[in-house]
């Protein structure tokens, strides 16, 4: 055994990748493992069969190993095999554990020559073997066959790194001797993940096919193409001995002989072979679990710990216990109301901050959403005059009237408060949708029952769309009481008097009647709203769209460079400025507004409009309801006729009918003034009586009942099968991570240490031609010559060998080149045996 203090570790390892596979990727560890890694045809199905002592591998020409295989070696006192989709099933006919997987194969990729990333997991137990987990992973190829697609070579690149690319992961990179070592697909894919070399172990093989007069003496001495952990030779059966069916200890032993009978090999047969294949890699395995042992005991408490409560929870569950479905109900019905409450009147766990939800929502609609819609529903100035002097026209009819017409006061208000009737409906239908989110919201809590969530949101959205019948009649109801009866004694209203005192003010200082008319002076120094705004329709030659802080007061719109407000961009008046929606781009996530002016003028520099952008449509809402508070109105909609008309009247008004539109005018601005206040203060008192505290009250007093009217309680309590698949997860991984933290902990960390090699110059890896030209073998003929190399300073006189043709002798720091006089390579100077003279050449 390799390291005897820690026999009990690997199979421990074995036992865990068995539990974690079972219940898929609930426990996700990094466990340690061995992946083979090479070419196709490289041998490495000869290799792992050598460790089994069975023929139990898939063989043929071309891409035989298609999925991944995680071959787990337990040494016992018995011989057999178990698959981990046949769990229970032992198999002890190796013909028919080649058939399973060959059969397994073909079930996922089909039998004409697919690959997947699946896994097949093989334990094999025998007298036979060391502890070891290997992985073989499909022979890295180059040209599709069969359903192979295209790019089959980077998919099977791509396999390999899934596996490699984990520090935990030993890399057993497997190359022929009869090919160019230094172009070795393993090697270059192991010094991808592995730069340092610090996992990568190298194995040759085919030894007995090289060229005669041809060895690879040098690279497993780790001269020549050096590794860090070196390389080991292996000789596997010929297709010939595994179509004689030749026994594999035969074929081990025959391997024994050839490396001791070998000349260049024989200083070195007991470093060489399967055996000691095996030996190194159980060495290399469990000091690499015996350093990871820490993390690995730190991620199972992580998790044992995350799942501690859910487990509680399970642990004793019986899902057809009738109190148990009954106390549940209470409790999710309990729940439910609890968040519901929580949703809309706001709490300190659990916020969301990602988006506005719930009352926040609700909120918003009653103070931006709805006083904006209700400007949205006001006249624009010029076609209001137009109806107000249509109005004292018709009323003083075939006369020329000497007073102003209260009647025409009268007309024109009620006309305006009729129009509040759409914006009010339109607050109690965002309402309505926002508490229907939100019970879905609060909903998400009962998915582990379906029919109780089914049922729930049923319950409840109908008592929500019940109650907005009931809303809706008491807004208009608050409209008609409005329009019933207009209230000219109000103490908030100007009067007759003080209208006309106004209209002859305005006329005297010639003062335009547009938005800014009414705001006095120090108004402009009100900071309304800050924030950031995108500039949308600046020109790609120009810089394109970008991103300013924008201050907006009562008088203007600015813009800065950031919010330090140090570097002013741009500040842009009010006056004669309206907003508009724009229509989302295709290409921009972002929502547009724009800003124009009414006369036809430039905004901004070039640009008759200014479109600015925002992330989301509730930013757009909010920005328009701030720069409706600053004036800046939404457009109207009115055609060329009407406008021209309007023109036309407004230019063929005396001056008597001027001075009575204006007091009109004033009257009606000041009474409309205080039935939007009225409004704005009734709407969310009413919704909130009417909708949000009666479906709060009807949740904790008439669902429950609702739900014990509905049908079978027994079948609301039925839990969903992902549930049941869940709770069943949870409590094996529980119980996996439990007793794997208890093993663990009763396991011995006291073992052997095996040094890590220094350091050597792999940078051969990887074909960087420009230092050096590598041979097309690695192991170039031999031929004997006249000279005898020296020695290296500080190691016993080697046997007088000749250097290989065409040695790297052009690199002044080459380690590996045979030729050098002056010293060895510094990973081998022990490794030199003594001169053997049948191979001393007279000088």
């Amino acid at each position: 055994m390799g390291n005897r203090g820690m026999e009990d570790l690997i199979p421990l390892v074995n036992k865990l990748q068995d539990a974690f596979s079972s219940i898929g990727q609930a426990c996700n560890l990094d466990l340690p493992q061995i992946a083979v890694v090479g070419g196709q045809s490289a041998g490495k199905s000869s290799v792992l069969e050598n460790f089994v002592g069975r023929d139990f591998l898939p063989r043929g020409s071309g891409i035989v190993t298609r999925r991944p295989l995680v071959l787990q070696l337990i040494s016992a006192s018995a011989e057999w095999a178990e698959f981990l989709h046949c769990k229970g099933k032992k198999f002890t006919d190796f013909d028919e554990v080649r058939q399973e997987i060959e059969a397994e194969t073909d079930r996922v990729t089909g039998a004409n020559k697919g690959i997947s990333p699946v896994p097949i997991n093989l334990r094999v137990y025998s007298p036979n073997v060391l502890n070891l987990t290997l992985i073989d992973l499909p022979g890295i190829t180059k040209v599709p066959v069969g359903d192979q697609p295209v790019d089959i070579e980077q998919q099977i690149r791509d396999m390999i790194m899934q596996f490699i690319a984990r520090e935990s992961c030993l890399i057993l990179a497997v190359t022929p001797a009869n090919t160019d070592l230094a172009n070795s697909d393993a090697l270059k894919l192991a010094k991808d993940v592995d730069p340092q070399g610090l996992r990568t172990i190298g194995v040759i093989t085919k030894l007995d096919l090289m060229d005669e007069g041809t060895d690879a003496r040098d690279v497993l001495e780790n001269k020549l193409l050096p590794l860090r952990r070196g390389y080991i030779g292996v000789v596997n059966r010929s297709q010939k001995d595994i179509d004689g069916r030749k026994d594999i200890r035969a074929a081990l032993e025959a391997e024994r002989k050839f490396f001791f009978s070998h000349p260049s090999y024989r200083h070195m047969a007991d470093r060489m072979g399967t055996p000691r294949l095996q030996k190194v890699l159980n060495e290399q395995l469990t000091n690499h679990i015996r350093d990871t042992l820490p993390a690995f005991r730190s991620k199972l408490q992580s998790q044992l710990l995350a799942l501690d409560k859910e487990a509680e929870e399970y642990r004793g569950y019986r899902p057809d216990d009738p109190s148990r479905k009954t106390k549940q109900l209470l409790q999710m019905v309990q729940q439910f109301s609890v968040d519901f409450e929580k949703r809309i009147e706001g709490s300190g766990d659990q916020v969301d901050t990602v988006e506005l939800s719930g009352g926040a929502k609700i909120n918003r609609i009653f103070h931006e959403r709805f006083p904006f819609e209700l400007v949205k529903m006001e006249c624009d100035e010029k076609e209001m005059r137009r109806e107000i002097s249509y109005a004292i026209k018709n009323i003083h009819g075939i006369r020329t009237g000497l007073f102003t017409p209260d009647m025409a006061f009268e007309a024109i208000v009620k006309k305006q408060v009729i129009k509040l009737k759409e914006p009010c409906i339109k607050c109690v239908d965002m309402v309505i949708q926002e508490l229907i989110n939100t019970v879905r919201q609060c909903s998400n809590k009962l998915e582990c029952f379906p029919r109780l969530r089914e049922e729930t949101e049923r319950i409840v959205t109908s008592h929500i769309r019940d109650r907005e019948s009931r809303a809706k009649d008491q807004v208009l109801l608050l409209i008609d009481v409005q329009l019933s009866y207009i209230n000219t004694n109000h103490e908030d209203f100007i009067g007759f008097a003080n209208a006309q005192q106004r209209s002859s003010q305005t006329n005297k200082s010639q003062s335009s009647a547009g938005n800014q008319a009414s705001s006095p002076p120090a108004s402009g120094l009100i900071v309304i709203r800050k924030g950031w705004l995108t500039i949308n329709n600046i020109s790609i030659m120009k810089g394109g769209a970008k991103e300013y802080w924008f201050v907006l007061t009562a008088e203007s719109l600015s813009w800065f460079k950031d919010d330090e407000e140090k570097e002013k961009k741009y500040m842009l008046p009010l006056d004669n400025l309206k907003v508009r929606d724009v229509e989302k781009s295709f290409m921009s996530s972002k929502h547009i507004f724009c800003i124009f002016n009414t006369e036809s003028r430039n905004v901004y520099k070039d640009n008759r409009t200014l479109e600015l952008a925002c992330d989301s449509q509730d930013d757009v809402d909010s920005w328009k309801s701030s720069l409706l508070r600053a004036g800046v109105y939404p457009e109207k909609t009115a055609t060329v006729e009407s406008e021209t008309t309007t023109t036309t009247d407004n230019f063929s008004m005396d001056p008597q009918l001027e001075r009575k539109v204006e007091t009109i005018r004033n009257l009606v601005d000041s009474y409309m003034a205080i039935v939007n206040k009225c409004i704005r203060d009734l709407m969310p008192k009413t919704i909130m009586h009417l909708m949000i505290n009666n479906v709060k009250d009807f949740i904790n007093a008439e669902l429950l009942a609702q739900l014990y009217s509905a049908g079978d309680q027994n079948a609301l309590m039925d839990e969903s099968q992902e549930q049941a698949q869940r709770r069943d997860e949870v409590l094996r991984t529980h119980q996996s991570l439990k007793e794997a933290l208890a093993i663990i902990g009763d396991i011995s960390t006291s073992t052997i240490t095996v040094p890590m090699p220094p350091p050597v110059d792999n940078s051969w890896v990887g074909g960087s031609g420009g230092r050096r030209s590598p041979p097309p073998s690695p192991t170039a003929p031999r031929r004997m010559s006249s000279g005898q190399r020296p020695a290296p300073r500080g190691a016993p006189p080697p046997p007088n060998r000749p250097g290989p043709l065409g040695p790297f002798n052009n690199s002044a720091d080459s380690p590996q080149a045979p030729s050098r006089p002056n010293r060895a390579p510094p990973s081998i100077p022990s490794r030199r045996p003594p001169p053997s003279p049948t191979r001393q050449v007279p000088p």
